[in-house]
Formats: structure tokens, sequence, C-alpha cells
């Protein structure tokens, strides 16, 4: 009886998310677009299914990732809720999302080098019609950033390797579900790797239920990644139990977009204790230099929220770091100036330095300034007459001071 309350719980949490999931996924249904785009390459009509952030704005600045969806048949679906889905909970950006059908085409769209496992003849025709048509299709009709990811499963998971090959990187994250290497390929997808000197993220996936010569080559190929010593590379590798090699494609979508998008999340407390804690040198050029690199990678400009400082500052204080304090104050007041956060924290350093008479002039300055939730005025009134109290004992040991001295 007395697990019984617990279980409702939890049958009512599940419920919630599931609604959620639900509503989510509707409304993403809701802003799927068909198209057409006509190929001298294939010398054809495809069809496309193209999805859109929430709130596009064609007139605005604002740039999105392409997540090119092969066989986008079936696949198409799945990569948009999960894109939507973790979107709305902030773990990644808003993306276009353009899906290719291939149906009754797809045997001659993968037709590859039984030897080579590259495409050729009508596969080569297929894999240029993506890198000369389609790419420079979405770029022109819609605002675009330069990060592009590539999902494939099983043939196409196989194919979008080749792209890792040509000369410019048109691809710059991989999601390989399940592929099915043919030939040498796999053997060769490693070294390749090994000499990239841009970023790419490669995600690589199989489950216990496999079919089993994908499952074998595929675990040879992990093993050949993991041995890359190359910091551009950035790899990930699930191996899913109790999956098949259709039931893992949920799965494997989740991790992937999770890892992919890994560093536009918010700060988490893995981050703060393994990087944040050991960093050497100022935590401001932590926080800025993190959010360089979101605009790099993904050529998006993300704001360093107030939470993301606060939590900055609170490792600064568990290392004792009085010159972080004053510098994430300085970073604070730069890009939240109407908040009384960033005066709050150099008030915090001036006191801690010593500096007592500074600190109160900036604890009454931080108090004509908006709140923020973390910080209590009452505190900031007490620190002041702490501070007024101290003056005034500092002026009284003065004078006697100078009595004694006369």
């Amino acid at each position: 009886m007395f697990g019984v309350p617990n279980l409702n719980l939890l049958i009512m949490k599940k419920t919630i998310f599931v609604v959620l999931a639900c509503i989510i996924c509707a409304s993403s249904f809701a802003q799927i677009t068909y198209q057409e785009i006509s190929s001298a390459k294939l010398n054809a009509v495809r069809k496309l299914k193209v999805k859109l952030p929430k709130n596009y704005d064609a007139d605005a600045d604002e740039k999105y990732p392409v997540i090119i969806v092969f066989d986008g048949d079936y696949l198409f679906e799945p990569v948009v809720g999960q894109v939507d889905f973790q979107y709305y909970f902030d773990n990644m950006p808003g993306a276009i999302v353009v899906g290719i059908m291939q149906g009754e085409n797809r045997f001659y769209d993968g037709y590859y080098d039984p030897a080579t496992g590259l495409p050729t003849e009508s596969g080569l025709r297929f894999h240029n019609f993506v890198s000369d048509e389609l790419l420079p299709y979405i770029d022109k009709k819609y605002n675009t950033s330069k990060f592009r990811v590539a999902v494939g499963h099983d043939n196409m998971g196989n194919f979008i390797n080749s792209y890792l090959f040509k000369e410019a990187l048109e691809f710059q994250a991989y999601v390989c579900i399940s592929p099915d290497f043919i030939g040498s390929l796999n053997n060769f997808i490693a070294k390749r790797l090994a000499l990239y000197k841009k970023d790419i993220f490669y995600y690589l996936a199989t489950a216990e239920k496999d079919i089993p010569h994908l499952r074998h080559n595929i675990l040879s190929t992990n093993g050949q990644i993991k041995e890359i010593d190359n910091q551009n590379v950035t790899y990930y590798f699930d191996d899913f139990k109790e999956e098949t090699h259709y039931t893992l494609v949920t799965s494997a979508l989740a991790r992937s977009f999770e890892k992919i998008f890994d560093i536009y999340n918010p700060l988490r407390e893995k981050e703060l204790e393994e990087k944040v804690l050991p960093y050497e040198g100022t935590l401001d050029n932590y926080l800025t230099d993190r959010y360089k690199r979101i605009e790099k990678l993904f050529g998006i400009k993300k704001e360093i929220s107030v939470e993301e400082i606060e939590k900055v500052v609170r490792i600064a204080e568990q290392r004792e770091d009085l010159k972080s304090l004053s510098k994430l104050g300085a970073l604070a007041n730069k890009l939240h100036p109407e908040s009384l956060m960033g005066t709050y924290y150099l008030a915090q350093y001036a006191e801690k330095s010593g500096k007592t008479k500074k600190a109160k002039k900036l604890y009454e300055s931080a108090l004509t300034l908006n709140d923020v939730s973390h910080i209590n005025r009452e505190y900031i009134f007490s620190k002041i007459d702490e501070l007024t109290v101290a003056d005034l004992d500092e002026e009284i040991d003065d004078d006697e001071e100078d009595d004694e001295e006369n």
C-alpha cells in the first residue's frame, strides 16, 4: 500500500511526458511542407519534405543548421520529432530539416562499387545531386548556417560516408545508424577522420539484436575510430541493448542530436565539474570561449544567460578565485547592464579584497538596478549595514590611533 502514491506519481509524470511529446509532434507535422526539385544530375524531379523551425522568419538575420535526412520516406518524421523535442528543452538550436523522398529509387540512389563501398554510376549521380543541386537549393531558399548534419540508416548509413572523402567538407556531422558497410569502406573511415583539420562530428550506432554481419562491421569500425588521436574529431558510439536493426533508430536519433549539439546545451553539472572547475585561467574566458565556439560551429549567436553566469560564479567561489569573480562581474555588467547581478559580484569581490568603502558603494548601486531571482535584496541591505558599521569602527580606530600619536 505504501508504494501506491509513488506509483501513481510516476504514472502521472509519464503521462505528462507522453502528452507533451504528442503536442510537440502534432505541432511539428503541421508545419511540414512538400516540395519538388528538378535535377539535371538525375534527369528527374525529386520530392522533398521540409520542416522549418518554429517562428522561422525569412527576413530575419538568424541562421539555422540544416539536417539532411536520407530515406526521408520513413526517417524524416522521427528526425523532426526528435529535433523539435530537443529544441523545446533548449538542448539544440532550431534546425531546417530536409527529407529526401527516395522510394523505389533507393536501390539506384545507393548503388555502390562492391570493392570500395563508394557510390558509382546511379549512386554517384545521386551523390552529386545532393552536393551540387540540393544543398545550394536549400541555402538559396532558406536562412541556413554553415553547419549541416547528414542522417542515414542501413544502406544510406553507408552512403553518407562518401561525403567524408570529398575535399570540401559539405557535412560537419554524420549520424550513421546501423550502416550497411560495403566493401572496404569501413576500413578507411578512421583513416579519413584522422586527417581532418576542422571540427567534425561522427556518430555510429548498432544494437544487440542488429543484423549480425552489419553489427560485426560496425563494431570493427568503432574499434578503428576509437584509436584516432585528432582533437578536431568528436566521436560517439552506441551499442543499444535489446534493440533491433529498426527499433534502435529512435534511440540513436535522440542520442546523436544530444551529443552533436552538446556544447549548445546550457552548462550542466558534469561540465562544471570536469571542465570549468579545473580550468586554467579566469572563468569569464571559459564562458566567452564556449560561446565563440558555438557561433563558429553552428553559425548561431547565443547569449550567455544569467543562470550560466551564476553557475560559474559558484565555481569561482569554490575555487576561492577572486580574480574570476571580478571578471565575471564585469562580464555580467556588459551582457546584462540592466541587472544588479554584475554590480553585486563586483561588490562581493571588493568586500573580499578588503575594499570596504568601494564594496559599500557598489552594493548601494546594485539596489538601483533590476532584480535577479537568485540575489536577495534584503541580503544586500544587510551587507550595506554591516559595511557601514565596519566603516564607523575603522574611523573610530583611526581616531584613537591619532589621539595616541598626539
